[in-house]
């Protein structure tokens, strides 16, 4: 019954948080509400006993991703009613998306509570199980190719978005590190030796 309770106050403040992501006027908020979203799918986690995925939820998403996404959009000179303006014309997909999800919780929940499937209630562990352990050996012998490929292909999103930083554009300024290093003093300075001029006072002597 506690169990139930907390799964139930965990996902109405989720949901809560979702919809904070989307209404906010303010984007540093949006992302502010989404990480307290993150930290309740976090909760959630642990409350199916996922520790690992909870953990790896709040270390990479909450972080390293969310910070990076804080700093990006305080930098970003982001036009609030221009965003706004947008939801209007995506109000139908959205519509759409919210009831196919609606839809299929709503079939998860009644397959659960219907008696009789297999697929009710939660399994309960053995004393000793480790759910880290049993992930890293699925993943490590079952999916590794598939785990090795996934590196690969954000190793290739990485270098991609710095090649195409990087890349020479009209008005671009950009530092010459060899230039910088070559200078010479007398390429940069010129010293001007002036005679000693007593300032005018105004006043007569």
């Amino acid at each position: 019954m506690f169990h139930t309770i907390l799964f139930y106050f965990f996902a109405i403040v989720l949901i809560g948080a979702a919809i904070g992501v989307i209404f906010a006027r303010n984007p540093v908020h949006a992302v502010m509400f989404l990480v307290l979203a993150f930290f309740q799918s976090a909760v959630l986690w642990l409350l199916i006993e996922a520790e690992f995925l909870a953990i790896v939820l709040v270390l990479v998403y909450v972080g390293a991703v969310m910070v990076l996404f804080l700093f990006v959009v305080m930098m970003l000179d982001i036009n609030v009613e221009e965003v706004s303006g947008g939801y209007t014309r995506y109000l139908p997909l959205g519509v759409l998306v919210a009831v196919l999800m609606v839809t299929e919780l709503a079939q998860i929940i009644w397959l659960r509570s219907t008696p009789g499937i297999s697929a009710a209630g939660f399994a309960s562990t053995p004393d000793g199980y480790s759910n880290t352990k049993a992930l890293g050996a699925v993943l490590y012998t079952e999916h590794v190719y598939a785990f090795e490929i996934a590196a690969v292909i954000l190793l290739l999103a990485i270098v991609a978005a710095i090649t195409l930083t990087m890349r020479k554009r009209p008005g671009l300024k950009q530092q010459d590190i060899a230039a910088q290093v070559a200078v010479r003093a007398a390429d940069r300075i010129r010293i001007v030796k002036m005679d000693a001029v007593k300032p005018d006072t105004g006043s007569e002597p």
